[in-house]
């Protein structure tokens, strides 16, 4: 059994496999080789080079990044999480009676709010419910697996401190699962990124297997533009923090004052793009690193992207990965929508060989 699970992601697996049978809550945090600091400053050093410049959207969320996003999503422009709450509430027994007994497995968890619909809509079929939440940020786990414990005594909660994109393995061992990836989580990856996690995903859920996809449609410019622009500047905060971070763990010396936050609507790639840019000549120091770079005024670096969809597109794509939507709910306006897709039992993807 140990020579079985001998990798990070497999110790975690046999840890958790371990921990289902218990009671309440327990958070399983990832081992890795790679030190956190230095693979923050390496992550940088790359971007900053990069053309153009770019961060990885996973450093925005330590304690207080994961405080400001939470604070974003009740601004009033902010959409996304109001309406995909509403579809959930309205809908949570429909996808309880379509799926039937099975794990819940969030990639992405955060705050894990929008999912008390569904444990509630497990729980009056009066079964056991196993919940497994995963995120990087172990402060948002943490306070989401004691909340919940405390709400729902019978459900048994196991969360997983990891990047959930490096935890797929576990999702095998927890069949018959649904996999959970709201709050259009998935609109932060590139095309590239995104074919890559649906491939993988594809690749290590069981077929007959669920997943719930959150992902934002495409509308009116002004809508978009407005979600990433509150009025009281919380997401400017929020993009600033990675930078205060990067003081705090690595020593940067960045004026975070010099630093706007710009979020513009690409029409052509139908994406919301987040930069930073920098009104002041800035020394980025990485003391891990023993390095330093130079960034001159009005240079931008980009901190995240949130690509939007529309269902005739994303749907046929989806298909070529060994998913079938079973179901689509989404809200009155069609600004944001929910997909229920199954896990196919055999598949040929152009993109890959058959499963």
């Amino acid at each position: 059994m140990d020579a079985f699970f001998a990798s990070p992601e497999q110790q975690i697996c046999r840890t958790l496999l371990e921990a289902y049978s218990g009671h309440g809550s327990t958070i399983i945090r990832g081992s890795s080789e790679t030190d956190p600091l230095q693979d923050f400053a390496r992550s940088t050093a790359s971007g900053l080079v990069s053309a153009p410049r770019r961060l990885e959207c996973r450093f925005l969320y330590d304690a207080e990044g994961s405080a400001l996003f939470e604070r974003v999503t009740q601004q009033p422009e902010y959409y996304l999480t109001r309406t995909e709450t509403s579809i959930l509430a309205a809908n949570a027994a429909c996808i309880r009676e379509l799926t039937g007994p099975v794990t819940l497995v969030e990639l992405g968890s955060g705050s894990s709010a929008k999912t008390d619909f569904l444990l509630r809509a497990w729980l009056e079929q009066g079964e056991r419910v196993c919940y497994v939440p995963v995120d990087v940020s172990e402060s948002a786990l943490s306070g989401a697996c004691s909340a919940i414990t405390a709400k729902y005594p019978r459900v048994r909660v196991i969360g997983v401190n990891y990047d959930f994109r490096e935890a797929f393995s576990l999702i095998s061992k927890l069949s018959p699962t649904l996999v959970l990836l709201l709050g259009s989580t998935i609109g932060n990856f590139s095309p590239q990124e995104m074919s890559r996690f649906f491939m993988t995903l594809s690749g290590a859920m069981t077929p007959g297997d669920g997943f719930l996809l959150g992902i934002d449609l495409v509308k009116d410019r002004s809508l978009l533009e407005a979600a990433y622009n509150d009025a009281a500047g919380v997401t400017a905060n929020f993009t600033r923090n990675i930078f205060a971070r990067m003081n705090r763990e690595l020593g940067s010396a960045i004026d975070t004052d010099a630093i706007e936050h710009v979020a513009t609507y690409d029409r052509v790639k139908e994406q919301i793009e987040i930069y930073a840019r920098f009104t002041r000549q800035q020394t980025f120091l990485l003391a891990p690193l023993g390095r330093q770079f130079a960034i001159p005024p009005g240079d931008m670096v980009q901190i995240e992207i949130s690509r939007k969809f529309r269902l005739e597109r994303v749907l046929p794509y989806l298909e070529e990965f060994g998913f079938s939507t079973e179901e689509i709910f989404t809200d009155e306006r069609n600004w944001f929508a929910l997909l229920l897709l199954r896990r196919r039992p055999r598949y040929y993807s152009a993109r890959g060989r058959g499963r």
